[in-house]
């Protein structure tokens, strides 16, 4: 089932039934048993691929290397992807592919020989431009460098190393949109700059790292952060380049011990200006959304509020930023990388963090100025937003 509720959009945005029978299932699913021999035993495995839709570009989306990953999850992930790349306004459609291993029990050559056999299977239409992925889940740039190898074209995935053909600025780049977004919000709902503001984050990982050392440049006071194991509280603030030394080192944030702990549980639940969940989906719930002690919640992970948790917080009055908004500094630039692979430019740190700041910004004030105009909530303004630039796509290429 998708995740938009066409039947809400439609309240605010034209949705002809021919682009509602487009946009409830996906293009295309692929089911891919991947066999081959690791050393001297046989590994077999599904492999998802789903193209939700690609009226606006190629297929964009990560691999999610992971054991639980089900195909009905990379359809969800696929169809999200079409939402975000449509709400920032770059030229792609969205995609996703699972690989349904545990990254953490493959040497780096096995993984590597699992990915060129993934590679051999979708040879086609990564060697033809109708996908480009990325990493996700259980993959990063040295996975996205041997997809590069394989196919021998720059432009046929993103997130490689800037010296193999990727860009300065990618690793950051989701947390720098994060932490834009975040900066926008406090001055539009809060009413005030970050400086001073307290800041909770869920997730220390990739995002979650990047956006709390952004904020924290940019004057806001972290005073928690967490990983799976837990984390650490501070009310006077953390120092964020430490814990993330520490967390880079492959520690848990729980064995960090200068700091009070808490659980992830209470980080939700703390009394800060802004909430931040970075982790993983689903972690805001019926259940636990009442308890909420934010002024404001920002998504820094792919749907981590249950639609039962968004409807309390929008019963309280707590604005909350969706993630197709938040997240998006990633496949920014990653349309950056792809742009540079294909013409040959290049492009510094400080441009990407400049295109990822004007393009988050850029749809921060449409979805907010659609806030205002239709009544509604942020969510629904940018879901109807990227539905209209998708039906509009499809209008003009005669789909419907």
């Amino acid at each position: 089932m998708p995740s938009v509720d066409f039947d809400e959009v439609s309240k605010y945005v034209r949705l002809p039934d021919e682009a509602r029978v487009l946009l409830e299932r996906p293009e295309r699913e692929l089911r891919i048993t991947m066999s081959l021999r690791l050393d001297s035993e046989l590994m077999q495995t599904d492999v998802y691929v789903v193209y939700y839709n690609t009226a606006r570009g190629p297929a964009k989306g990560g691999i999610r290397f992971w054991p639980t990953v089900t195909m009905d999850h990379t359809i969800e992930l696929a169809e999200k992807m079409v939402w975000k790349t449509a709400l920032a306004g770059v030229p792609f459609g969205g995609g996703k592919s699972g690989i349904a291993l545990d990254p953490g029990k493959f040497s780096r050559m096995q993984k590597t020989a699992i990915l060129k056999e993934y590679v051999h299977a979708l040879r086609p239409d990564l060697i033809g431009g109708t996908y480009v992925p990325a990493p996700d889940m259980g993959t990063g740039s040295a996975d996205m460098a041997v997809i590069f190898g394989e196919t021998h074209l720059l432009e046929s995935v993103t997130g490689k190393p800037p010296r193999v053909g990727g860009l300065p600025g990618r690793l950051e780049a989701t947390g720098r949109g994060l932490s834009t977004c975040v900066r926008a919000a406090a001055r539009k709902f809060l009413g005030r700059d970050l400086d001073g503001l307290t800041v909770a984050i869920q997730g220390f990982g990739n995002v979650g790292s990047w956006c709390a050392h952004f904020l924290d440049q940019y004057g806001a006071r972290v005073v928690a952060v967490s990983d799976i194991s837990g984390g650490v509280t501070a009310g006077s603030g953390l120092d964020v380049r430490r814990l993330a030394e520490w967390a880079n080192q492959g520690n848990l944030l729980r064995d960090f011990a200068e700091y009070d702990k808490i659980s992830n549980e209470e980080l939700l639940a703390m009394n800060v200006d802004i909430l931040v969940p970075a982790a993983t989906e689903d972690v805001l719930t019926g259940e636990n959304a009442s308890a909420v002690s934010a002024k404001m919640i920002v998504e820094g992970a792919n749907g981590p509020t249950t639609a039962e948790a968004d409807a309390v917080l929008n019963d309280r009055g707590l604005p909350v930023l969706p993630d197709i908004l938040a997240n998006s500094g990633g496949v920014i630039a990653s349309y950056i990388e792809w742009r540079k692979a294909k013409s040959g430019s290049l492009t510094s740190r400080e441009e990407t963090f400049q295109m990822v700041d004007d393009l988050v910004l850029a749809a921060f004030d449409r979805v907010t100025e659609r806030t205002e105009s239709w009544k509604t909530t942020p969510r629904v303004a940018a879901r109807a937003l990227s539905v209209e630039e998708v039906v509009n796509t499809m209008n003009d290429r005669g789909w419907i």
